[in-house]
């Protein structure tokens, strides 16, 4: 395994989510019951005819071969040797992402997105969602991308129901570094998103 983290902040730290961390990505995005057709932090990931199909175990595998590539499918946070924290990040080209009519694409940069930050129960609070994020950009930059961007909600500080926050919110960018981008046609938990956008930095 790794042992040079991404991220680092308050004693938690930042990896990607290689095969041999397949047990914590399962951990974080795995549903309670295998043979359940959810989750897996997919539904942002293929496209919905593919996910709808992808049923039971088979989400898992899915999951689990995309560890096995050269580019990881995400980062997991640790406490020491327990993970606590999950976030996707890919090119947006190879996303659902790359084909919405609802996010616009802000150029022709090559963006890689961020869209699932997730801290496990009992770990909320403790600041992972900006560790999460700064590894999960750093790992954007490592494999090549110019700029990086997330689609939080624009909450201006009111309460998001957890469901949802998945999704991030803009603070939770702002406070990594990324800037307001773009505004679009797209609502979680009844607040417009927002497409905030964070470039490269050099080293």
């Amino acid at each position: 395994m790794a042992t040079t983290p991404l991220a680092a902040s308050d004693g938690f730290r930042v990896f990607p989510a290689t095969h041999a961390r397949f047990d914590d990505v399962r951990t974080m995005v795995g549903p309670k019951n295998p043979t359940s057709s959810v989750c897996w932090c997919l539904s942002h990931r293929i496209p919905a005819k593919e996910n709808r199909e992808l049923a039971g175990p088979d989400r898992g595998a899915y999951v689990e071969a995309l560890t096995r590539r050269r580019t990881k499918p995400g980062v997991l946070a640790y406490d020491g040797d327990e993970v606590v924290g999950w976030a996707a990040v890919a090119p947006r080209a190879d996303l659902p992402f790359a084909r919405s009519t609802k996010i616009p694409h802000v150029d022709d940069q090559r963006a890689w997105s961020v869209w699932c930050i997730r801290v496990r129960p009992g770990h909320r609070g403790r600041g992972i969602s900006h560790v999460l994020l700064d590894g999960a950009v750093t790992y954007a930059v490592q494999r090549g991308a110019p700029v990086v961007e997330g689609y939080p909600v624009d909450n201006q500080g009111a309460k998001v129901d957890l469901t949802m926050a998945y999704v991030g919110t803009r603070k939770l960018f702002e406070d990594a570094g990324f800037e307001l981008a773009a505004r679009t046609d797209a609502t979680s938990a009844g607040f417009p998103r927002v497409v905030m956008r964070a470039a490269a930095r050099p080293g």
